[in-house]
C-alpha cells in the first residue's frame, strides 16, 4: 500500500528535525554522531536537504503520492531546505 502525503511528510520530518538541531548546536547536535568534523557534518545536512528535495518533488507517480501538488502545509520542510543550504554555505 502506498503512503499517504502525510505520512510521506511525517516520515520526512526527521529531515526537518536534523537540519534545525545541526544549525542551533552544530557538533554538539544530538542527531548526529559524536566526534563529527564539519564536512560530515555538512554532508549530513547536505543529504537531508536533498531528501527533503525529493520527497516534496513526489507528483503521484511511480507509486508515490502527489505531495507537489498537495495543498498540506509544507513550511517546515521548505524552510528547513532554506537553513540548510544557508548552514552549508556558512561552514
Amino acid at each position: 500500500m502506498a503512503q499517504t502525503v502525510a505520512e510521506c511528510l511525517t516520515a520526512a520530518t526527521d529531515s526537518v528535525n536534523l537540519i534545525n538541531d545541526i544549525n542551533t548546536n552544530g557538533s554538539s547536535a544530538s542527531l548526529i554522531p559524536a566526534g563529527y568534523n564539519q564536512a560530515e557534518i555538512n554532508d549530513a545536512v547536505s543529504r537531508n536537504v536533498e531528501h527533503l528535495e525529493i520527497i516534496l518533488a513526489y507528483d503521484g507517480t511511480d507509486l508515490h503520492p502527489d505531495i507537489a501538488g498537495s495543498s498540506e502545509d509544507k513550511s517546515s520542510y521548505t524552510t528547513a531546505i532554506t537553513t540548510g543550504k544557508a548552514y552549508i554555505a556558512a561552514n
